[in-house]
């Protein structure tokens, strides 16, 4: 079972961490950390297995955030389950700091660096592939851009996945329909995108990725499949997550000059006011 208010605070908490962590840097990528707030949050606090205590633990699952300029909110997601203090996050970008623009491996938790996009789900299934050479069953998650999946080192991912029936890979696409310069179908229109992954040999569900049930409904299916399954009937799994970018506060909903844009001081209060900010530190929710 899970506590469904207290992910749902979970949630708005990251939100607010992260456009403080990006207020204070005077830098960062606000629009993509706001719709990928639910997913991270079940993920890191219903769904992966983990241990602050180990970040290196050989079993735990795997994380890939492929579009690794939203690691804002991976950072405090990070954070508030004990990988690193929470005081970090007013670091973030600096020189000194191991909070980078992308994520990387100095910082605890971080499975893989990110940063060029079209990069992380090699990466994941590479994971994967090492996962069932070594005989362990811990699970490789990867969260893409819709914007990045235009990069063609994707697809040739998806089709090694596909070919070494990779069950144990996970992507979700973080599907807000904007990317930097403007909307998807602007630059680069993308078609049925459950199509083209169903038709290189993966699993594909679409979900609202703002719910936190369906969320959790479609992860605790797949991961439960994925024991079940034959293995020649084994395929990677694609759950394509329909979003909002900036979701949560009403001024950068669906904006791309929110991909990358710093909110002023009186943005910054606005965004503030509208997830009804009351503590941003952790210490309360700490798990």
């Amino acid at each position: 079972m899970y506590d469904m208010m207290k992910l749902k605070t979970i949630a708005n908490q990251l939100r607010i961490e992260t456009i403080e962590s990006v207020y204070r840097a005077k830098s960062g990528h606000i629009g993509g950390c706001l719709s990928a707030a639910e997913i991270i949050t079940v993920l890191y606090f219903y769904k992966m297995r983990l241990d602050p205590e180990r970040p290196g633990w050989e079993d735990r699952d795997r994380f890939v955030l492929s579009k690794g300029h939203s690691a804002p909110i991976l950072y405090a997601a990070l954070a508030k389950r004990g990988f690193f203090p929470v005081e970090d996050m007013s670091h973030l970008r600096q020189a000194d700091s191991h909070l980078q623009g992308a994520p990387n491996p100095k910082t605890p938790g971080i499975d893989m660096s990110s940063g060029p996009l079209g990069q992380g789900l090699s990466a994941a299934a590479g994971m994967a592939l090492a996962a069932r050479t070594m005989k362990k069953d811990f699970f490789v998650y990867c969260m893409l851009g819709d914007g990045e999946i235009e990069e063609g080192q994707i697809w040739e991912a998806a089709m090694t996945a596909s070919k070494y029936r990779l069950n144990r890979l996970i992507a979700i696409l973080d599907h807000n329909e904007v990317q930097m310069s403007g909307t998807n179908e602007e630059i680069m229109p993308l078609g049925d995108i459950k199509d083209k992954f169903d038709s290189f040999g993966w699993k594909t569900y679409k979900i609202n990725g703002h719910s936190i049930s369906e969320i959790i409904e479609i992860l605790d299916h797949v991961t439960q499949e994925s024991h079940e399954e034959k293995s020649k009937q084994d395929k990677p799994v694609m759950i394509i997550a329909n979003t909002v970018k900036g979701k949560g506060v009403s001024f950068m909903e669906g904006k791309a000059e929110w991909h990358g844009a710093v909110p002023t001081e009186e943005q910054y209060d606005a965004a503030l006011t509208e997830l009804g900010k009351g503590e941003s530190n952790f210490d309360h929710l700490r798990t």
